[in-house]
């Protein structure tokens, strides 16, 4: 009799450090007019990130009376639109995070040029049902951090943490005791770019 076990695994690159200008270099924008997405996280005039960001748009004028689009898509998959309003010669930071980024369009006409990038703060799904974490395998990078999981969303409560540290050739082999950690509503993590290189994440 062949005996299977229902842990699962789940691979996940990091999310890049803060770039401001890695969908849409400095440039002026037209009236009701998109963004040249054709920055260093761009290819083929869509940027396609490996865990969900916060966009960020650079106004050199007052925009604050105006608003951008963010077509794009969310850490499940999911379409993801969103309309930002713009700030007064300073950043403005969209309140979702999308894996892909398709369009930015200004909705009136920007007082200056225009930049568009992404914030260091990351987020993504490992599994959107009950489950219960197992344990991790995580490649550090160059920068500590910690990544936080959390229950039944982006926004839940955290229920573990764990630690990188600043070395790109360590390595974290992570097991949880008994049945591991329940989570009700799916297992969800935030982090900061770049404070790791992949994570391997265990769940039943």
């Amino acid at each position: 009799m062949a005996f299977k076990s229902d842990v699962k695994s789940v691979f996940k690159t990091a999310g890049v450090a803060a770039d401001p200008n890695g969908i849409s270099a400095t440039a002026g924008v037209g009236n009701n007019a998109a963004l040249v997405i054709g920055g260093a996280l761009a290819s083929g005039g869509a940027v396609a990130l490996n865990a969900g960001q916060l966009v960020t748009i650079l106004s050199a004028g007052d925009d604050s009376g105006k608003s951008f689009t963010i077509v794009g898509t969310d850490i499940t998959g999911a379409a993801l639109t969103e309309s930002l309003t713009g700030a007064d010669d300073a950043t403005a930071t969209s309140a979702n995070f999308f894996k892909s980024i398709a369009s930015i369009t200004a909705v009136g006409n920007p007082a200056g040029n225009v930049t568009a990038g992404v914030s260091a703060s990351c987020a993504d799904i490992i599994f959107g049902g009950r489950a219960r974490l197992k344990g991790s395998y995580i490649v550090s990078s160059a920068t500590a951090g910690t990544i936080k999981f959390r229950d039944a969303s982006i926004t839940g409560e955290i229920l573990v943490e764990f630690g990188t540290v600043a070395s790109a050739t360590a390595t974290r082999d992570i097991t949880m005791p008994d049945e591991g950690v329940l989570f009700t509503g799916g297992i969800f993590i935030t982090y900061t770019g770049a404070t790791f290189a992949s994570m391997t994440t265990f769940h039943a």
